[in-house]
């Protein structure tokens, strides 16, 4: 296929790139594409909560930990409040496409940091400064046109970012934890350390980090009022129900038993029902329909 943009390939004239097919490359970017299927986010009353946490430990530069069941949307919270969305979809290669920085990532000077699962002690103490700095430089991009560190020196050693997130802190080992805590008593931020239940008691171990943790939070699920006010905005009743929608609401109450206020669960059963329904050519959302999805599923519970 030959290039379609030839200013910004990496092929020549009459080169097919197929060397990629067979070379040892990795993946170009370090996450996939969001998918286009997704419904938009949607703010609950722990998501608020949890914004609530995170301004706290970005405005008094603490380290804060928020734990919480798989789930029940603490990434995805993490990820809206710090804007990663919007600076994946951003971020280029190639500086002359660049639009301007998104509005979220200005407002929550926020760096986003998953460590791998084998992750080692140089690959963390490389990729925090990295995450920090790009998100202290984004903001000089966004104020002056351009990124000078010996002008505009206040972005040097990421010194515009005012918090630092941390997903999957389970990952960390006891040295991971040291880097974290050596990072950040020599830089002005907070800390946000996500895991899961448990992490809180892990990190007891290690005092001098446990000294520094200022804020605590836990990620609960969502309550059954809450939840069923979110299905009722993504599964809307059918107008001209014969049965005056008693049905749906009944569905709709099955689908909040069986999900127990568990975000990953509820996408995983909502898409089992949209499988039902197409195979059977329906319309209506009943209580068999939700049934005929749940036994497709591992629940667990």
């Amino acid at each position: 296929m030959p290039p379609t943009d030839p200013k910004h390939s990496l092929l020549s004239k009459d080169d097919e790139g197929s060397r990629f097919l067979f070379g040892d490359f990795g993946e170009i970017n370090s996450s996939a594409p969001p998918r286009p299927d997704l419904p938009p986010f949607q703010t609950t009353h722990e998501h608020r909560r949890f914004a609530e946490f995170a301004d706290a430990v970005r405005t008094h530069r603490y380290i804060g930990l928020c734990w919480g069941p798989p789930g029940v949307g603490k990434t995805l919270s993490a990820r809206h409040y710090s804007g990663v969305d919007d600076w994946e979809q951003w971020e280029s290669l190639f500086t002359d496409t660049l639009g301007p920085v998104p509005e979220r990532v200005l407002e929550a000077r926020t760096a986003f940091f998953t460590p791998t699962v084998m992750a080692t002690p140089k690959q963390i103490d490389q990729s925090l400064p990295r995450a920090c700095q790009r998100i202290s430089f984004a903001v000089d991009f966004a104020e002056h046109g351009i990124v000078d560190p010996y002008v505009h020196t206040e972005s040097r050693s990421s010194g515009r970012t005012e918090l630092l997130i941390i997903d999957e802190a389970d990952r960390l080992k006891a040295t991971g934890f040291e880097q974290v805590r050596d990072y950040f008593d020599h830089h002005h931020m907070g800390v946000i350390l996500i895991g899961m239940p448990g992490i809180e008691k892990r990190l007891a171990r290690y005092p001098q980090l446990y000294s520094r943790i200022g804020f605590a939070h836990e990620y609960r699920q969502l309550s059954a009022d809450e939840l069923t006010a979110v299905l009722a905005r993504r599964l809307p009743a059918e107008g001209d129900a014969t049965d005056g929608g008693v049905a749906h609401a009944t569905a709709i109450a099955t689908i909040v038993r069986i999900t127990a206020g568990n975000f990953r669960l509820v996408d995983r059963l909502l898409t089992q029902i949209e499988r039902v329904q197409t195979v059977n050519n329906l319309n209506e959302l009943t209580p068999e329909v939700v049934e005929a999805a749940r036994q497709a599923l591992l629940i667990g519970h």
